[in-house]
């Protein structure tokens, strides 16, 4: 008897787990095809906080659903058992999932001598409703590429520099916000010769011609600029007309 028991809950127990992880694959679609494209689910940490996610969540409803299934319970009881399992599962996918959505990044921001990234929790809220930079402070469908504008004068350099010592980047701070078209002569200027970086990191040079590949074009025409996002570095190649990010490499070229 015991025996039959405890084949029905593991039968019950694993239609349950592929059931979550059909439902793990729809949530995943959705943050790394929508939020976290690449390289941000890297560069965000968005692959760590969206395992943590899926792992809880698709043991937890299984493992319950192991221990309260019973077929000798009444059947009203067992669907009421199932159906508590699964609001308690939904309302975990949907807390970490909220959790993720919170944490993504908004926009790639040419921040003057480098790129940054900005996440939605970065902006204070009281700036994103002082707004007039005609950007959206947080849209849904993925980073934007924009730059910073330069300041109007020194008084509001000195104004966004101490609320970046205070823990708002100046790429957090929407006002200072323009398209990045409107930027591109000066990110260039700021640009290096992305062949600098074979001198600079010789033992590099597989990660460096795999990124230069993805740009269809020679290392020779391509300029870099170095990416920082939360608490990570990487290198951004660039088109050497356009200014267009073209290729992402996980290497500190500060």
């Amino acid at each position: 008897m015991a025996l039959i028991v405890w084949r029905d809950r593991l039968r019950a127990s694993g239609i349950h787990l592929v059931i979550s992880l059909g439902i793990a694959l729809l949530a995943a679609l959705l943050v790394f095809g929508l939020w976290y494209p690449y390289p941000y689910r890297e560069i965000s940490g968005g692959r760590e906080l969206f395992l943590i996610v899926v792992v809880v969540d698709v043991m937890l409803g299984p493992l319950i659903t192991l221990a309260v299934f019973n077929r000798a319970k009444p059947k009203a009881e067992l669907r009421r058992d199932l159906a508590l399992v699964g609001l308690i599962q939904l309302a975990a996918l949907g807390y970490g999932l909220w959790t993720v959505f919170v944490a993504r990044p908004v926009h790639l921001v040419f921040e003057y001598d480098r790129f940054r990234v900005v996440h939605a929790i970065d902006i204070p809220p009281e700036l994103i409703q002082q707004n007039r930079s005609g950007v959206e402070a947080l849209p849904l469908n993925g980073p934007t590429l924009l730059a910073l504008r330069p300041f109007r004068d020194s008084n509001e350099q000195m104004e966004a520099t101490m609320a970046a010592l205070q823990g708002v980047p100046l790429s957090a701070r929407p006002h200072l916000w323009q398209r990045y078209s409107q930027a591109s002569p000066q990110v260039l200027q700021a640009a290096k010769p992305a062949l600098m970086l074979m001198t600079r990191f010789p033992t590099q040079a597989a990660l460096i011609n795999a990124a230069v590949a993805q740009t269809k074009l020679p290392i020779e025409a391509l300029v870099y600029l170095p990416l920082i996002s939360r608490q990570v570095a990487w290198t951004v190649l660039l088109d050497p007309v356009t200014a267009e990010p073209l290729a992402y490499l996980p290497l500190d070229s500060f």
